[in-house]
């Protein structure tokens, strides 16, 4: 997905060792650029649409959402992963985003963080375009 993924891989043990923030710091960034690259090869826009359009997928509340509609098709580890990022415990208070989208959207991220960190990628991209499709049936 980014670079060769074998200079990027993780042993579980090592993975599970991490904060889920870090998780969620790392899955943030695999989210946002998800979207990103989405949204961009739709053709030429003006980049204030295209980040408009960006914000409504990586706002806390879609991703919350995102979350639940997905959550049926997790297995055992992954909601470890999910149920570790949901209760941690954050420095920061969102400003604008709901306390428990906040917490769902951490989880969220936290998940995509495990498996990328892992070098699950067929893995990831299956969340990801699930996240897609589940986001198309809502109507955004």
């Amino acid at each position: 997905m980014f670079f060769n993924e074998d200079d990027y891989t993780f042993n579980k043990e090592e993975v599970m060792r991490l904060s889920p923030l870090i998780l969620a710091f790392i899955g943030d960034s695999i989210y946002d650029l998800f979207i990103r690259r989405n949204i961009a090869v739709k053709g030429n826009r003006p980049l204030y649409k295209i980040h408009k359009e960006c914000v409504k997928y990586v706002k806390a509340e879609a991703q919350a959402e995102s979350l639940k509609r997905i959550s049926k098709y997790l297995i055992d580890d992954e909601k470890d992963i999910v149920r570790r990022g949901r209760n941690v415990k954050s420095a920061t208070i969102p400003k604008h985003a709901d306390i428990e989208d906040y917490h769902l959207a951490t989880a969220f991220e936290a998940l995509l963080g495990y498996l990328y960190l892992l070098g699950k990628i067929d893995r990831l991209k299956e969340i990801l375009e699930l996240t897609i499709e589940s986001n198309n049936e809502k109507g955004e």
